[in-house]
């Protein structure tokens, strides 16, 4: 038998000032989605950003200042706009929706709840009953009973269950849009430390016999609609479905078809429900209103876990002038939440190698860097790394509880020491071929702070493809102008042992430090390098920081504009750096040199930007050959 479907009240929501562009983007999002294309998901994110601007706006260049409004949008949105000039006339209103447009719309049954959708009151909505019938009509061929149970499927409304994985991701990315100074979106590590508090279940392990976690639910909430996926690392954000769901959910409205709500798992006896719980407390306060139900002494662990920090540190922005400038907003210092800290004694250091290191090579020769380093007492921990070949990490130590199934991941924070080990025959190759200066520019990304280049003497020099002076001319320029500490050792003894050093000295280094984490996304937003003698250090955990630094992962097109300056002869990292702050795309420099009246024009436009620590200008040469290979129409001569 089909059920009854109750529909509760929502509260209205406040018209937008900017009802035409809406509906623009509204329809562009629709066609769009119709031919499967991804852009459907950047007009969503600018519609979502303005529904929450409260002003009228005159054009779309006045949209510019909104984030996810690029200039690709603003520039459609003033042909639309001149086009609808043309048509109504150089007067005609466009913060508010003429009834000519909406009597132009076809004219289709709406349920009650449609009356409700404040910005798009002219968009027609098709009741769930319409579909059913047009179902119905097209699908003759099963029993009057199947199609009824399709019908009352089709009527229920997806409900997580609460404090479940799903309930809690949709109430923090709610939360989260409703910040005035939140970005529109969360990182999968940012998501799973704020939404943690409000799901009873662990958001990163399984339960004992099970491979899933709550964070499981995520892959539903995408599949319903609730939640768009985007971008590498991933960034979650909620739909307008989501969205209204969220409301629901946060009010506590009844009136919801709960019948899809996720059945109680059976009661089991949890092995590591201690652990869990000590977990949890260790977890920092969420901003805003979202409180811990299941401890009611969670605010009082954090405070005491953070110490001196109270529930967050307050840290100044890098780009803090920038963003004044561009905004015209007071700047806020940023206030840091680490996911999670590691007190003093908590931790051990530990020297990680890169698995390429130790396979391969003539006669066991990397062998014999392993050996050396168990003879030299160093515990080593071998495993794939992205960038560099040896890093030192910190790793939670941990007590096994009796009667545990398995024991726990220990988590990690990377320290800012990163190794570059280099032969001397490896460092000619690598120059040929041109792995050389893209290791330097991936390890300048990477995130760490100080990486090192250890070079190590092998054979004869003058029996390689390159001279010795070009070498050591390198190794300088490596030094000096990439900003890389240098140092050579004889052979792979003397390197064993500079390895064993540096890991007994960050041992001491960081014996009386308490750790904090930070995200990739976190880092970029405040200057994390604290002196030696500081009390604590905020440091970016494993997972990030490997994940981060793949070599085949997705790219953006300033990532390949890069790469592909690079590969100029004389273009260094910071000379590519210095052309992309003021072209960022090749599109840009393209235009930039098509506004220019002659061929010396062209030639000499990039000639006076400024390059490095001196500031120095990047120089006619290099501005001609720029110029010469993105304006030569065929083959370069």
């Amino acid at each position: 038998m089909s059920a009854s479907v109750k529909y509760g009240r929502k509260k209205p929501l406040p018209p937008s000032p900017n009802p035409l562009f809406l509906q623009w983007l509204t329809e562009w999002r629709d066609k769009a989605a119709e031919k499967g294309k991804r852009t459907q998901f950047v007009y969503q994110k600018a519609i979502n950003t303005l529904r929450k601007y409260p002003l009228p706006l005159r054009n779309g260049k006045e949209a510019k200042i909104l984030q996810n409004f690029g200039d690709g949008i603003c520039k459609m949105l003033d042909e639309k706009l001149a086009q609808y000039y043309l048509e109504h006339g150089p007067d005609a209103p466009i913060h508010c929706l003429s009834t000519s447009n909406s009597t132009e719309q076809p004219k289709l049954k709406r349920r009650s709840s449609s009356k409700r959708s404040g910005n798009f009151s002219d968009v027609p909505a098709v009741s769930m009953t319409d579909n059913l019938e047009d179902d119905q009509r097209e699908n003759v061929g099963p029993c009057s009973s199947k199609r009824s149970k399709m019908a009352d499927k089709k009527l229920r409304e997806y409900v997580p269950q609460k404090r479940s994985g799903g309930y809690a991701v949709l109430l923090t990315l709610y939360q989260d849009s409703k910040n005035p100074h939140g970005r529109g979106f969360m990182t999968k590590p940012e998501l799973q430390r704020e939404a943690q508090p409000l799901c009873e279940k662990s958001l990163t392990l399984p339960d004992p016999g099970c491979k899933y976690t709550a964070w499981s639910s995520v892959s539903t909430l995408v599949q319903k609609g609730l939640v768009i996926k985007t971008n590498n690392p991933a960034r979650y954000s909620l739909t307008e479905k989501g969205v209204e769901l969220a409301m629901k959910l946060e009010k506590g409205e009844e009136g919801l078809d709960t019948a899809v709500v996720a059945r109680v798992p059976l009661e089991t006896v949890d092995l590591t429900e201690d652990e869990e719980d000590a977990d949890n407390q260790r977890l920092p306060a969420v901003s805003g209103s979202w409180t811990n139900t299941n401890n009611s002494s969670g605010e009082s662990s954090t405070n005491t876990e953070l110490g001196a920090f109270g529930s967050g540190v307050s840290l100044p922005m890098e780009d803090s002038q920038e963003s004044q400038s561009s905004t015209g907003c007071e700047v806020v210092p940023f206030l840091h939440r680490p996911e999670f800290i590691f007190k003093p004694g908590e931790f051990n250091i530990v020297l990680c190698v890169d698995f390429i290191e130790t396979t391969g090579g003539a006669s066991g020769r990397k062998q014999e860097l392993v050996a050396e380093l168990k003879k030299n007492g160093v515990y080593f921990d071998i495993r794939k790394l992205h960038v560099g070949d040896f890093l030192w990490i910190a790793q939670e130590k941990l007590q096994y509880i009796p009667g545990q199934l398995r024991a726990p991941q220990p988590r990690e924070l990377v320290l800012d020491y990163v190794v570059e080990r280099k032969r001397m025959d490896d460092l000619c190759g690598s120059i040929i071929d041109g792995r050389f200066r893209e290791q330097k520019f991936r390890l300048k990304r990477c995130g760490l702070k100080k990486p090192v280049y250890l070079i190590e003497d092998h054979g004869a020099v003058q029996h390689l493809s390159i001279p010795e002076s070009t070498l050591q001319q390198a190794i300088v320029n490596t030094q000096v102008v990439d900003g890389f500490f240098i140092k050579r050792t004889k052979d792979v003894r003397e390197s064993a042992a500079y390895l064993t050093i540096m890991t007994r000295y960050l041992q001491s280094l960081y014996l009386t430090k308490k750790l904090l984490s930070c995200t990739k996304e976190e880092d970029s937003k405040f200057d994390r390098v604290c002196s030696p003698s500081a009390d604590s250090s905020i440091l970016l955990t494993f997972g990030e920081f490997n994940e981060g630094a793949m070599k085949n992962k997705a790219q953006t097109v300033k990532e390949v504009f890069a790469r592909q300056l690079m590969q100029i002869s004389g273009i260094s990292g910071e000379k590519a750096s210095a052309i992309l702050e003021k072209y960022s795309t090749p599109a840009s420099l393209l235009k930039a040199y098509n506004e220019c009246t002659t061929l010396t024009d062209q030639e000499k436009m990039l000639s006076c930007i400024k390059c490095g620590k001196l500031q120095r200008n990047l120089g006619p040469a290099l501005s001609k050959t720029v110029a010469q290979l993105y304006c030569t129409d065929g083959p370069l001569c």
